[in-house]
């Protein structure tokens, strides 16, 4: 298969055979949606049936379905697995304004359409499409146009990457199948089987588009240092891996698409039925406390001629992210609103709260260190057992935060008994490897992060649910809240805490200090 230059809005797409054809047609299949529409175009004998009939099985997920040609009924509607496929033909249509009478708006809304003879129609088929031109090829065989209108052609693109990127690395042959999703709204993962067994996963993250300016016209995720590329992930995946920790191998990388096939590190867990794996955690704390212990360079190499920066968990970054306890968190979940005053104590507090851990010792902060993120690998050796796979949002910060991190996790609540062992585990084992480790200083540290954490958590998971529709991350919330009880009690945060209790009496109710009537 042979293709012309990336650059090019077009894709082309030579068909030796009708394997080929079918194959492209399967590869189509895997990133079509409900509401997207296909059109397909081209002279008598350049595989529009076949192409059509290919494309409609994959859709289905049935390889044996019986596809006949609806030129005579103008529609077909197939029952898929996940939403119905429409397939029209529109030879015998006289003009597109017939579309209203066959209902044709309700029909495709929610489905997969396939159009052949899309002219026919006019100009009445909705301008967001793909649209497939097969022509028969001067020396045998077929061509394929493939031309993308509005987000498709992002989309189109985004396919002829990845089909560039298995094919140069030898994954053409292997099946597609999506994973879960995590918090992320714009990064997805797939595992690619091959017919072996093998597997890998695709890494799908294309660049970030630029929010609405927040502050200084920039936008929360360039304020919070959040990756607005693939290109962080690469460049830590590289560093971590150099220093014998177990980030997955990258196979092959199409870094202007966004798109990175790479080791499957499998998903065995740091959890189970009765919570989190002691000796697993403290595996993974070890870990910090090597890292920690290291001298880590703060630019590290993308590819050849381009580096990442790792920015610094500065002041603006930490602040930006507690304030969304007060856009998210307390009018959806409280059920009020701040005042400007008691919002300007808030981030007054915390600017004075912070500046310890911000004049303090800093680290390689992977910031997402915990379990969701952590896989057991039991075939390897030592620390080297703890696979790591999220650490885009890397920065600059205390030590503290990734400890915290781990022994406060969001998503699986950690006894006060086995953080606090897991915490002298810490100490004693940086105390170890350098005398001149401030146990006092890391225990301040590590309420501040851990509160600072909690902080930023509950805004992200009111905001997870209200606007990005994913309200399981709720049932999350009273852990979050108990954390940042456990935090707000250490001496250095009393100010903060008497806060917390004015503004916020359902998180943390102020203590009755009336005595006792006789």
């Amino acid at each position: 298969m042979t293709e012309d230059d990336v650059s090019q809005p077009l894709w082309i797409v030579a068909l030796p055979d009708h394997e080929a054809t079918e194959q492209l047609a399967r590869s189509l299949a895997d990133e079509l949606r409900p509401g997207d529409l296909v059109t397909l175009s081209g002279g008598l004998g350049a595989g529009k049936t076949t192409f059509a009939r290919a494309l409609i099985r994959a859709v289905a997920g049935e390889p044996d379905l019986e596809v006949p040609s609806p030129t005579f009924t103008l529609m077909q509607v197939y029952e898929g697995p996940k939403h119905p496929i429409v397939h029209a033909d529109f030879y015998r249509l006289s003009g597109g304004d017939e579309l209203v009478e066959l209902g044709w708006d309700e029909m495709t809304e929610n489905a997969v359409t396939l159009v052949e003879w899309p002219e026919r129609a006019d100009d009445a088929l909705k301008s967001e499409r793909l649209d497939i031109r097969l022509d028969l090829a001067p020396d045998g065989g077929r061509i394929a146009t493939l031309s993308g209108f509005g987000l498709f052609e992002s989309r189109l693109m985004r396919l002829r990457a990845f089909r560039e990127l298995v094919e140069r690395c030898g994954w053409t042959d292997a099946l597609r199948m999506p994973m879960p999703s995590d918090a992320s709204v714009i990064r997805s993962y797939e595992r690619l089987m091959k017919p072996s067994g093998e597997t890998a996963l695709l890494m799908i993250s294309p660049p970030r588009p630029p929010g609405p300016p927040v502050r200084r016209g920039k936008p929360y995720t360039t304020i919070a240092k959040l990756a607005e590329t693939i290109h962080a992930f690469v460049a830590m995946d590289k560093g971590l891996r150099s220093l014998g920790f177990s980030a997955p191998r990258i196979y092959g990388e199409a870094l202007d698409a966004g798109l990175l096939l790479i080791e499957d590190l499998g998903s065995e867990p740091f959890v189970d039925v009765n919570g989190p794996i002691p000796e697993r955690y403290a595996e993974a704390t070890r870990l910090l406390v090597k890292l920690h212990g290291m001298t880590l360079p703060q630019v590290l190499p993308v590819t050849e001629g381009q580096e990442h920066a790792i920015p610094p968990y500065d002041l603006e970054a930490l602040l930006i992210e507690l304030e969304l306890l007060a856009d998210w968190y307390v009018p959806h979940i409280i059920g009020n609103l701040l005042s400007g005053s008691a919002r300007a104590e808030f981030v007054n507090l915390w600017t004075e709260t912070l500046s310890e851990v911000l004049s303090g010792p800093t680290t390689w902060v992977l910031r997402d260190y915990h379990s969701p993120n952590l896989i057991w690998l039991p075939e390897r050796e030592g620390l080297a057992r703890v696979g790591i796979i999220d650490f885009q949002d890397a920065v600059l910060g205390s030590p503290a935060y990734d400890v915290a991190s781990l022994l406060q996790d969001a998503r699986v609540t950690v006894s006060p008994d086995m953080e606090l062992r897991l915490i002298g585990l810490y100490a004693r084992e940086r105390k170890a490897a350098d005398p001149t480790f401030d146990v006092a200083s890391f225990a301040r540290a590590y309420a501040i992060m851990g509160a600072q954490r909690a902080t930023k958590i509950l805004g992200i998971f009111a905001r997870l649910d209200r606007r990005d529709g994913k309200p399981h991350y709720l049932r999350h919330l009273p852990r979050i809240e108990t954390y940042l009880m456990r935090n707000l009690a250490h001496p250095s945060l009393s100010r903060l805490k008497v806060w917390y209790e004015n503004y916020l009496p359902r998180l943390i109710p102020p203590v009755d200090d009336t005595p006792p009537s006789p």
